[in-house]
């Protein structure tokens, strides 16, 4: 009997981590907020700002339905996307600037680049569903 127990509750930890990594595999729209930033430039030490310090949305939504991703003031296509086991890449371009999101398909955490010929512009942050 013990040994059932213990089994069913390692099937029910695996069922609910299961079903949380199914909210950050590509299949629900997201609401991201981006937590903290910094603005690099060559041969610069990197400095630390809010995202809106620099001209990044503080909240966006990542709509894998319609392939883009939605900030206050613009919406961007996701031109590639790639999944693997335990994130997923999303990548375009807009303004001028080539982009890139890494989302943790576990736990739903974003790093996130703009990058041009003069710099970069690195966000982090955490995604939720959206309802």
């Amino acid at each position: 009997m013990k040994g059932w127990l213990i089994a069913g509750a390692a099937l029910l930890s695996c069922s609910a981590v299961h079903g949380l990594a199914a909210d950050f595999d590509g299949s629900r729209a997201l609401i991201c907020a981006n937590l903290d930033a910094s603005d690099c430039g060559p041969g610069q030490a990197c400095v630390r700002a809010r995202p809106d310090d620099i001209g990044a949305p503080v909240f966006m939504r990542i709509d894998f339905e319609n392939k883009s991703i939605v900030g206050p003031k613009r919406t961007a296509p996701i031109g590639s996307l790639d999944k693997s086991g335990t994130q997923l890449l999303l990548q375009g371009t807009e303004l001028g600037y080539a982009w890139s999101v890494a989302l943790d398909a576990v736990s739903g955490r974003i790093a996130a680049t703009l990058v041009d010929r003069e710099g970069v512009f690195v966000l982090f942050g955490a995604c939720t569903p959206s309802q």
